[in-house]
């Protein structure tokens, strides 16, 4: 089942299905040191990654188990970061929730509007009765992303990942429909 992937507008923000002229902005996003320094994976330091990358949020649509968008700042048009839902459960009515923003654009708001609006349309259209979502217990501030969106730290994963070869705990968090405020 295809998972058409959604077009949203906030008072700020457009989110949109990727395009292959995001991919620069992409690259420069993924392969930043700091805004990497508490992802599991390195920073990128091949440019094809972010052809990849666009391609997989294709395919995630295609195959539909989830949905990846750009966030770009309604104003004038600024490559803010992405925002997805991937994992998307239809039976268990279940997905997880991501998100990575360009460090110029931290301290906005502008994590806590994209997620917001991606979990309206999760909610009301794929009807969604948990999201979930991971973060670093050293990233103070995408957990407090998460919590202006009502999710509720439900345990930590202790030493679940590695992350710049350093062994990391995350904390688990999530959102039941009850719970969502939109």
């Amino acid at each position: 089942m295809t998972l058409p992937t959604p077009t949203l507008h906030t008072d700020r923000l457009r989110l949109r299905p990727f395009t292959a002229a995001d991919a620069d902005h992409l690259y420069t996003l993924h392969s930043n040191t700091h805004v990497m320094r508490y992802w599991d994976s390195e920073p990128w330091t091949d440019r094809a990654r972010a052809d990849r990358f666009i391609a997989m949020c294709g395919k995630v649509a295609d195959e539909g188990t989830g949905a990846r968008v750009a966030v770009d700042r309604a104003a004038d048009g600024a490559f803010v970061g992405w925002c997805g839902l991937i994992g998307w459960d239809q039976g268990n009515r279940s997905a997880s929730l991501g998100y990575c923003l360009d460090e110029s654009m931290w301290g906005h708001g502008y994590a806590t509007e994209a997620a917001h609006a991606l979990l309206g349309w999760a909610f009301d259209t794929l009807d969604l009765n948990r999201v979930q979502a991971e973060a670093d217990t050293r990233n103070a501030a995408s957990g407090r992303v998460l919590e202006k969106n009502g999710f509720v730290r439900e345990g930590t994963l202790r030493e679940d990942c590695v992350v710049n070869g350093e062994v990391s705990d995350s904390w688990v968090y999530g959102l039941l429909r009850r719970e969502w405020r939109p």
